[in-house]
């Protein structure tokens, strides 16, 4: 039989692909390049064909087909070098797939893909310890490792030795193996594969949050073996999410239960975080070409064309060379001056790689492929032109690509005084006999599409390169990433707890419906679906317990959801009546209700709309603020809440129009789940018909009174005085030193002290006594649902955050594990100082958290977000400014968050409300507020003095630090926020920043000048504040509050004669006593 006669479906495709190649243009749409010469194509292809073979193919483990970095290196397998080499084995098979006759080379490069991909899962399915353990605390000790035995897939070198968390390489791997299973490659075999795969999926979800060493394996520029958050690392992880959600790891041909699932809100807060830290790599590397690999091929992990320029430019402007790019300033990698014995850097030893660090030609070729996608064919001609005489030949003629150019010891002085001017050397990683096999998987992938062999569709086959709105869509019960419908409307159901309130409602126009009416639809609470994801990625037989207890947020619980035939809409977590009092307070709610609308239709990225269910209590019935949330009700009605567009209607009605999620992985599951459903309160009556009807909350109000001076009193004592109080306060005081004392279950008249703490709480909840519902919550060391994503959302936006006070202030420089949260607000200095504190600072983080990402402006000049100073500010507000005697732990939460916007938006309103200069200088100085490139002058002043400035008795040296750390770099500025920390009184602080102003300008005017002692800020302050009381005829005093209260003016030019004095003591340069005058004004 003629085998042409029985074409099969490839076949088909493979000359429909050719007719349209070789004239006609596709209906729908695809541009595929002409095939003008069959003959000379197929020349073409199998010149690369050769190469592969000699080049890449050649170096595949026997065993695994993993590959390692260099040829030479028999023993090492890398991960990273093995996905690239896959990846570039794969560009030749697609390109190998728009011929007829490719006598048989396709299925051995799609073979050869296929066995190191499964190389890469193999070695990882042996670490399924590791992967179980990473999900539960992202411990660097648990990161699947990144290098493995080529031919037996053992470790071959621990996570001590070596910094092998790197999440970007898993994401990658996600990434390239959704590609290779769309082109048609079946890579994944068994459902074990699939579980895995699913738990790989957990493993990048947290990117957002975990801090790793990143694609160089170095962590911080300071190579010290510290891990850091990595801008490249959580753009590769958004990418991998948003290309494998709803991916069928089976092919077009799988079942329902090989389909992988994403957290949606993982993924939006890895896209925030990654945005928020663009155009900066991390807090040490201003600047990293690693974010190409992020920006462009192979993640395109922004479509924000402001950002995506921002940052290319920035690593074109400042690391690109005539040899390639630069990794990053002060990179010491491959330099002549680098030890290679040690493993780690000496402090201050990156200043000596200042200007001599080594180019990567490698990333001339991410811009020739960059070029490709954006049609950009000048930019193609001119890297293709920088590359040629860089690129070497083998005794094949095939092309060789150097790891990178260092510059020759004998050199390095010339090329620091005139960067550029030396020339380099190759490096021995990338000759022709010890090939640098990443450099040549790239090279094949830009020169199959520089000669049309490939087209960009055929190497982006999920369209990544395409915003999300403009790639195809796909078909099939799974939720997919669309992008942003122009037109977006937020469906909004409202569901009413009772049929009583749902009757009250529509007496005021509001139409509602309860549970027992969406039925057989179910209104489940968000913990309840929890449980559903738990069961998703288990596996006995690989020790894997599927999704973390991760709460799911407000994108998850606005899809609609199939479970076991059930049809399943979650409300918000804003609804959860928790243990927390937060969620007793209406008017937060309100604000928390349009911030939950906004979020979602801000960040929404899937196909259908989304529904969010408003749940309404009977509690809320009789709060002061019904009638508010009665008018945010109302407007919804109308189709607008502040802009955004809603529609309100039926569930029944707003199903067909909804994104629904198929959770088909259940219907294979032999589990009993035991869901709580949200059940309709039942009454015997519809009862009220207005809102007259409904009992109110009582305005509660006491006399405070202090029982400090019983904690010296026995425990009967205590005990007697708190049977004859009947305050709140007093009570709640006395309960609290017998809970310290005695323990929960110490019995006061037959009840346990924590039960009596509870009753309590729960009677000050429903007076909205908010000052003893605070202590309450804090005596049973309760904590905020959630608080950590908020912490991230701080530290990511560039901002450190401290917590506690004094002394015992905890600083946080890096995300902290849900874990972690009890010890860090409830430490014996916070209990000692207020044991509100431990919930109000809980409180303040969590509405910064949410503030810095929707009004950053307010953070302006803040670096340290000093947890109980921003506290004290409020205060200050409060009582010396509104004059008021409320306390901030007594207000409503609703209240703490608006006092909170008050005093961080201080530069809006001081004028306005006639603010003093000293009470100006004391929020600012509580805020840790500075000015415009404050860090930078604090920089150049260091240069000016050879043994630093000293502070409150703390001396800022010039070196190691300017020789450690750059001026524009985030690290500097935390460590002079670090020395202005050690001052206590915030008007002070504020006078010092001037001070550190005046100081910049007299040198910037002064170039000559430089300071030959130490630069005491303490003594020039005195030496002023001396000058202004003698000019206003005072004598001297401790009290500077008059000093304080001048304004802006006054005390710089009092500032400014002081540091003027302070040289002319003989501390300054010769040259100055010679003559020169001393600019200031």
């Amino acid at each position: 039989m003629d085998p042409a006669s029985s074409d099969s479906p490839d076949d088909n495709q493979t000359r429909e692909r050719q007719r349209s190649a070789s004239g006609c243009t596709d209906t729908d749409g695809d541009v595929h390049l002409r095939v003008i010469c069959y003959d000379e194509t197929v020349r073409k292809l199998d010149h690369y064909y050769g190469i592969v073979k000699r080049q890449l193919l050649q170096n595949q483990s026997i065993s695994l087909g993993i590959f390692p970095s260099t040829s030479q290196d028999q023993q090492v397998g890398d991960v990273r070098t093995s996905i690239y080499c896959a990846a570039s084995i794969w560009s030749l098979f697609q390109a190998y797939r728009r011929i007829d006759d490719d006598r048989g080379k396709a299925y051995e490069l799609g073979q050869s893909c296929v066995k190191c991909m499964r190389g890469i899962l193999t070695c990882w399915m042996r670490q399924c310890e590791h992967v179980e353990n990473f999900k539960k605390g992202q411990n660097p000790k648990f990161a699947l490792h990144a290098k493995f035995h080529l031919l037996t897939g053992e470790e071959v070198i621990s996570s001590e030795e070596y910094g092998h968390l790197q999440i970007d390489i898993v994401s990658l791997y996600l990434l390239f193996l959704v590609q290779m299973i769309t082109s048609g490659l079946q890579i994944i075999y068994t459902m074990d594969e699939v579980t895995f795969v699913q738990n790989l999926v957990y493993y990048v979800e947290r990117a957002y949050r975990t801090p790793d060493f990143g694609m160089w394996e170095r962590g911080s520029k300071y190579n010290n073996g510290t891990p850091e958050l990595h801008a490249s690392s959580i753009g590769l992880a958004k990418a991998a999410l948003e290309a494998i959600n709803g991916c069928n790891l089976f092919g077009e041909k799988g079942a329902s239960w090989s389909v992988i699932f994403v957290d949606i809100d993982a993924h939006n807060r890895n896209r925030s975080i990654f945005e928020t830290l663009l155009p900066r790599e991390s807090s040490s590397k201003n600047v990293d070409v690693s974010l190409l690999c992020a920006i462009s091929f192979p993640a395109f992990a922004t479509h924000d064309q402001v950002l995506y320029t921002k940052t290319r430019n920035q690593i074109v402007s400042l690391l690109e060379g005539k040899h390639g790019f630069k990794r990053f300033h002060r990179d010491g990698y491959g330099t002549a001056l680098e030890d290679n014995k040690r493993r780690f850097y000496d402090i201050a030893e990156t200043k000596e790689f200042e200007k001599i660090e080594c180019e990567w030609p490698l990333f001339f070729l991410f811009m020739i492929i960059e070029g490709m996608f954006k049609g950009n064919e000048e930019q193609v001609e001119q890297y293709k032109n920088k590359l040629k005489p860089l690129v070497k030949r083998d005794k094949w003629g095939d092309p060789v690509v150097p790891k990178y150019y260092y510059v020759h010891r004998d050199q390095l002085i010339l090329e620091r005084s005139d960067p550029g001017s030396q020339g380099r050397q190759p490096s021995t990683e990338g000759n022709p006999r010890n090939l640098f096999l990443w450099g040549q998987s790239v090279w094949v992938i830009a020169s199959l599409l520089m000669d049309g062999l490939l087209h960009i569709n055929e190497l982006d086959i999920i369209r990544r390169h395409l915003p999300s709105y403009n790639r195809p869509r796909k078909g099939g019960r799974y939720s997919a990433f669309q992008g942003t419908a122009s037109d977006l409307v937020v469906q909004v159901v409202l569901i009413a707890e009772s049929m009583r309130l749902q009757a009250m409602m529509a007496t005021y126009g509001i139409q509602t419906q309860t549970p027992h009416e969406v039925e057989p639809v179910q209104i489940w609470p968000p913990r309840e679906l929890v449980k559903v994801y738990q069961n998703l990625g288990v596996s006995e037989k690989l020790g894997l317990q599927g999704r973390p207890t991760r709460p799911i947020g407000a994108l998850g619980t606005s899809k609609i959801y199939r479970v076991c035939g059930q049809t399943v809409l979650c409300y918000p977590l804003v609804f959860e009546v928790s243990d927390f009092y937060l969620s007793h307070d209406m008017a937060l709610l309100i604000d928390d209700i349009k911030s939950e609308l906004h979020f979602v239709g801000k960040y929404w990225r899937l196909s259908g709309r989304p529904t969010v269910c408003v749940l309404i209590r009977e509690e809320h019935m009789r709060d002061i603020h019904f009638r508010e949330l009665l008018d945010l009700l109302a407007q919804l009605k109308t189709g607008y809440c502040d802009g955004l567009k809603v529609r309100t209607g039926r569930l029944q009605n707003l199903i067909s129009s909804s994104c629904i999620e198929h959770l088909d992985f259940m219907s294979t599951l032999d589990v009993d789940l035991d869901i709580k459903a949200f059940e309709q309160l039942q009454h015997a009556s519809i009862g009220y018909q207005s809102l007259t009807d409904v009992p109110r909350a009582i305005t509660y109000s006491e006399d405070s009174m202090s029982f400090k001076d019983m904690e010296l009193q026995p425990t009967h004592e205590v005990i007697n005085v708190l049977r004859s109080v009947s305050t709140l306060h007093g009570q709640t005081q006395l309960l609290g030193i017998l809970l310290r004392r005695e323990g929960p279950d110490y019995q006061i008249d037959g009840h346990p002290v924590g039960e009596r703490v509870l009753a309590l709480l729960s009677q000050a909840s429903s007076l909205r006594y908010w000052r003893t519902v605070r202590e309450c919550t804090a005596l049973l060391s309760k904590e905020v649902e959630s608080i950590s994503p908020y912490i991230t959302t701080v530290l990511v936006s560039g901002k450190q955050l401290t917590v506690g006070y004094g002394k015992d202030e905890v600083l946080l420089d890096r995300p902290v594990q849900p874990g972690g949260i009890h010890d860090l607000f409830y430490n014996a200095s916070l209990q000692t100082h207020n044991v509100v504190q431990a919930v109000l600072q809980q409180e303040v983080v969590l509405y910064c958290g949410k503030l810095i990402a929707t009004h950053t402006h307010l953070f302006n000049g803040i670096l340290n977000i000093r947890v109980g100073w921003v506290i004290k500010a409020m205060t200050y507000y409060l009582h010396d400014v509104c004059h008021s005697k409320e306390t901030v732990e007594g207000l409503a939460p609703s209240e703490v968050r608006r006092l909170l916007v008050k005093v961080l938006s201080l530069d809006e309103w001081a004028q306005q409300e006639k603010l003093t200069p000293q009470q100006i200088r004391v929020i600012d100085g509580c805020l840790g507020r500075t000015p415009k490139r404050f860090y930078e002058k604090v920089f150049n002043i260091l240069r000016k003095t050879p043994l630093g400035v000293r502070l409150c008795d703390q001396l800022l040296p010039q070196h190691p630090t300017i020789s450690e750390m750059s001026s524009g770099e985030l690290n500097f500025a935390l460590t002079v926020q670090s020395l202005l920390n050690h001052i206590q009184h915030p008007e002070y602080r504020q006078i010092v920043v001037e001070l550190f102003s005046v100081v910049a300008t007299i040198l910037e005017r002064n170039p000559e000048l430089k300071f030959l002692h130490v630069l005491n800020m303490d003594q020039i302050f005195k030496d002023a504040f001396k000058m202004f009381l003698k000019d206003h005829g005072r004598e001297w005093t401790d009290d500077c509050s008059t000093f304080y209260n001048a304004s802006h003016v006054v005390v710089s030019s009092y500032l400014a004669r002081a540091v003027v004095n302070f040289m002319l003591t003989g501390d300054m340069r010769s040259e100055i006593e010679e003559g020169l005058t001393c600019k200031v004004s």
